[in-house]
């Protein structure tokens, strides 16, 4: 059999894998590898720098200057397509005749290019992108970033028509997908590529609860924020908030509260142990739009997984959850857990759901290889 070769547009450069996008990309890339493809990398350039790691998984790769120069802002285009227009990219895609994956709409610059016409085109959708947006707006505190965020979201509706030149969408969540398939055809779920391999939940009881992301995204900022002043204001259970580049109103919130603890400036590995050791992963969020990596660590390396409606509605992964809604609603389920021990005939649940239902690196390579090569 020849062997299968596929282009993959990446928003940005992979490596290192220390947020959602890039540890999608980065594992797709390795389970691809695995898989036997033969992957022709391009990725855009602005705050890393090119990776050797990725000449191992790819038998070519390609960097392009990302131009974030303040004109792309007037753009009718969105800022995320705007900037990352190339076309030397045009060009190293017109060497061959290989499936072309765009990650994110974001990568989607060419998608309607009448050059690449008849070859076959996947978009692999990280979020919702508009809605996304949208909600970045609605916690935005700075008045700039949110008139960005607001714009950025209306160009963002207007430029998701072109998924319609698209031969197929690989979702990262079933409910990302029930909204695309109303507009698009041929959408699958394909869900988000991780770390894990089996499920390592710890027997036991742990000291603390553990809320954990990048704390300068919107989302998580106001989830940190809900759990300091409204969850943990009166607890005894402490409470650790891991993540990098925390703002000023959350350090503000945690300040003088002896039971809730900031960790920043920490690796993927420090995120990983303290994910192992806590007795309840607390994950709120109030933003439903693609698939959370952080509840897939805790799912498969944690204990007892705490959360709220918007960050399991219609993933496949409710039945493994705690889902409670409102402040005093998660204090008293606290209360309740630290009260036991974490019973690993839970792990079971996790490594049938996980595993052998849709969540497992190997089950989602084959779907998307199905949707790039059939």
């Amino acid at each position: 059999m020849p062997d299968k070769h596929v282009h993959i547009i990446a928003f940005d450069i992979p490596v290192p894998v220390n947020y959602g996008g890039a540890i999608d990309i980065f594992y797709k890339l390795k389970s691809l590898k695995k898989a036997g493809i033969k992957i022709h990398l391009h990725c855009f350039e602005y705050d890393r720098k090119p990776s050797p790691l990725l000449d191992e998984l790819c038998v070519e790769v390609y960097y392009y200057k990302r131009d974030n120069s303040k004109t792309k802002l007037f753009s009718r285009l969105p800022f995320i397509v705007a900037t990352r227009y190339s076309e030397e990219l045009l060009k190293n895609l017109l060497h061959d005749n290989y499936p072309i994956l765009f990650e994110g709409l974001h990568s989607c610059y060419f998608l309607n290019n009448k050059k690449l016409k008849n070859r076959k085109k996947i978009v692999r959708t990280h979020n919702i992108e508009h809605v996304y947006y949208e909600n970045l707006a609605r916690v935005e505190k700075s008045m700039f970033k949110r008139y960005y965020y607001q714009n950025e979201a209306s160009k963002l509706t207007r430029f998701e028509k072109i998924l319609e030149h698209a031969d197929g969408l690989a979702a990262i969540s079933m409910n990302d997908a029930h909204y695309f398939s109303k507009k698009f055809k041929n959408v699958k779920t394909v869900s988000a590529f991780h770390p894990n391999e089996s499920i390592t939940s710890k027997t036991g009881k742990g000291a603390y609860a553990l809320y954990h992301g990048s704390l300068e995204v919107g989302e998580n900022n106001e989830a940190a924020l809900f759990l300091a002043k409204e969850v943990f204001n009166d607890l005894k259970i402490k409470l650790i908030i891991a993540g990098n580049k925390p703002t000023r109103e959350l350090k503000t919130a945690v300040a003088g509260k002896k039971n809730i603890v900031l960790k920043t400036g920490l690796d993927s590995e420090d995120i990983y142990k303290l994910i192992s050791d806590a007795h309840v992963n607390i994950l709120p969020t109030f933003q439903s739009t693609g698939i959370k990596l952080k509840l897939l660590a805790a799912l498969f390396r944690g204990r007892y997984c705490l959360v709220n409606t918007p960050m399991i509605e219609k993933t496949g992964l409710e039945s493994l959850c705690i889902c409670r809604e409102t402040a005093s609603e998660f204090k008293s389920e606290l209360k309740n857990l630290f009260a036991k021990d974490y019973d690993l005939s839970e792990n079971a649940r996790r490594e049938e759901i996980l595993l052998h239902n849709g969540f497992s690196n190997d089950h989602n390579a084959e779907a998307l290889i199905h949707l790039l090569f059939h």
